[in-house]
């Protein structure tokens, strides 16, 4: 069987060429179809029909129309694929496997040590983000799609989604996004294939229906019968003409099989061996694939990497100012620096202050409106792409959003920065809706993240400056109130560590605080020190990873701790040191434990027991204590 050539794609084929390409195209199917049988089998696990129906899509794409270069899997100018319904991997496997692409077995799928996992991950080179829990993937086509305008490369990017995942609002919160952006290189294609996991998907075949959906959106919308290879051929043609486009293909579950085909009952089932033969049979044979000539959409040249150097920082002692506001100003400083940064926002600009880098560099800010599933998963596909992505709403909203920030932590971005402002309960007036109070928590629960909470405007930003230079995950909590300046503005906040604002030889306990509660706890310091007790202040800013060793000397030192945040008591900095070390003292913690309501912040800080009062009282019933002045003496 002959190679494709290169430039066949982008011309006009002639009746006896598009013969030749369908009839090879069928039969590169029929290939995939085979080796996904047998994959799954293999497993004994995986999903072979969601690929059955989607072999004629995936062997036009990979063997006909995107510009991609098998031997390169880091390649910038060359169209990308995202499997959006990523239970389908077997066959992503199978197209690469055929096309040369990879070495490794594809018989080795799902085995602990083979990067052909049960869903995409990036284990495998050739994923750039991780997919199965559905609804992801269009936004992260977003995300690439915004790369290459950004860097000037005129590649597609080609995402295949399943229909019951549209079932799923995320993927219309995808879609608007492309329109109001005009992602004209975007091509979603959707598998109706009618079947769900667990019955009929919610309309079938009808492929109108989701066109309908996507033109609402702004979208060009073709419907076209998925198993025939000129049709499908005919859309990917019609696609280059501008988008962003769909293509709703009518396909059939287990496509090829008898007794798969159409058949409910057999999602994530593979075929028993006694009945693989017979599976086979029906699928026929294929020869071996054309050879896959390397193509690039154009020439792309990567701007060589540096380390920008550090920011300005300038605020006198004492001044007020919220880190909300600082997080601004160094992000619009840290953007000047380095051109891969990018900004998005869930139309909360001018309250997070990502606003100041929104009127600065308009063209590398992105207005995601409130719709914080395509927000993070667009953010991901641009770290995909070698951006920075600082990505900011209220802390409370990032919690929509969740199991796409925990699928980022499984694509394991090289940066991806979140910013939570409106955190706690002293927010005030706004009740407990706007609250962040699982923020801690969820970014602490993830793989090799990291967390950081300022408590003054320099610490802010600096923090924001470790924040852009930190690998993986990183999330940065700010406040709306305005707070003191309590560092100077040289002052250094490394990763990992704490300041020790308060000590001394007589220190009674140390009570460890973070952002609004390092100022409660300043005041509590001032409070007790005039009845005589003195206890040790520290800013745990970095809340993962802990400057365990600063708590365990001030433990061993002061013989007590008290941990208290502005944050639910369960997962937050409390938690945080409760498991840092096998404490042998006495160890309180004072976090948010009942219902908040609309109020005053000082107001809210004192039901809660968080404030400053809250501190003495606790420190006081620790040091008075019978166990306390045992340990003392």
């Amino acid at each position: 069987m002959k190679s494709i050539d290169p430039q066949d794609a982008f011309t006009a084929p002639d009746e006896k060429r598009r013969r030749e390409d369908t009839e090879q195209l069928a039969d590169v199917a029929r290939l995939l179809r085979r080796q996904v049988l047998r994959m799954t089998t293999e497993a004994g696990s995986g999903h072979p029909t969601s690929c059955l129906s989607c072999a004629e899509i995936v062997a036009a794409l990979f063997f006909h129309e995107m510009r991609w270069d098998p031997a390169d899997p880091q390649a910038r100018n060359v169209d990308r694929f995202v499997l959006s319904k990523g239970h389908a991997a077997p066959i992503l496997w199978a197209a690469l496997a055929a096309a040369g692409a990879i070495e490794e077995d594809p018989m080795s799928l799902r085995r602990i040590d083979s990067t052909l996992e049960g869903h995409p991950t990036p284990n495998n080179p050739w994923v750039k983000v991780a997919t199965g829990s559905l609804g992801q993937g269009l936004s992260a086509a977003n995300g690439m799609a915004l790369a290459n305008r950004l860097d000037g490369i005129e590649a597609r990017v080609f995402c295949l989604l399943g229909d019951g995942e549209c079932s799923e609002g995320s993927v219309w919160e995808a879609a608007q996004f492309a329109s109001l952006n005009r992602l004209a290189n975007l091509v979603a294609i959707v598998d109706v294939n009618g079947l769900g996991q667990s019955g009929p998907a919610p309309y079938g075949h009808d492929t109108a229906v989701l066109a309908g959906r996507f033109e609402a959106f702004g979208w060009r919308a073709i419907e076209i019968d998925g198993h025939d290879p000129d049709a499908v051929l005919d859309a990917l043609e019609r696609a280059r003409e501008g988008g962003p486009t769909a293509i709703l293909a009518r396909t059939m579950k287990g496509r090829g099989v008898s007794f798969l085909e159409g058949a409910s009952g057999w999602h994530g089932k593979p075929v028993e061996p006694a009945r693989l033969q017979q599976a086979l049979d029906e699928v026929g044979d294929a020869q071996a694939p054309p050879r896959v000539a390397p193509r690039r959409a154009g020439k792309f040249e990567a701007a060589a990497a540096g380390t920008p150097g550090s920011i300005d920082v300038g605020y006198a002692p004492g001044t007020e100012v919220a880190t909300r506001e600082a997080y601004g100003h160094a992000l619009k400083k840290l953007g000047a620096l380095n051109p891969d940064i990018v900004a998005l926002d869930g139309d909360v600009k001018n309250s997070t202050r990502s606003e100041f880098f929104a009127e600065a560099f308009p063209e590398r800010f992105f207005e995601c409106y409130i719709a914080e599933q395509n927000m993070v998963g667009a953010a991901l596909g641009l770290a995909a792409c070698g951006k920075i992505p600082f990505v900011s709403t209220f802390a409370c909203f990032l919690s929509r959003a969740y199991d796409f920030i925990r699928m980022a932590g499984h694509s394991r971005p090289q940066h991806l920065v979140f910013c939570g402002s409106h955190a706690g309960v002293s927010i005030g007036e706004d009740g407990p809706s706007q609250m962040g109070l699982e923020d801690l928590a969820m970014f602490r629960a993830l793989g090799h993240s990291t967390v950081l909470y300022p408590c003054d405007a320099v610490s802010a930003e600096r923090l924001t400056e470790q924040a852009m230079r930190s690998e993986g995950i990183v999330y940065l909590r700010t406040s709306r109130g305005k707070t003191p300046v309590i560092y100077g503005n040289d002052e250094t906040f490394p990763v990992g560590g704490s300041k020790v604002l308060r000590a001394s030889g007589d220190d009674q306990c140390t009570v460890v605080a973070a952002g609004v509660t390092v100022h409660e706890a300043l005041a509590a310091h001032d409070l007790l020190k005039q009845q005589g007790i003195h206890v040790r202040v520290i800013d745990a800013y970095s809340v993962k990873p802990l400057d365990v060793a600063t708590l365990v000397q001030a433990a061993g030192e002061t013989r007590s701790l008290v941990v208290v945040e502005d944050h639910w008591a369960d997962g937050g900095l409390g938690d945080a040191v409760a498991r840092a070390h096998d404490w042998l003292v006495p160890l309180r913690f004072l976090a948010v434990a009942s219902e908040p309501r609309s109020g005053a912040p000082h107001a809210l800080l004192e039901r809660h027991g968080i404030s400053r009062h809250a501190i003495v009282r606790q420190v006081l019933a620790l040091v008075n204590h019978p166990d306390a002045r045992r340990l003392r003496a």
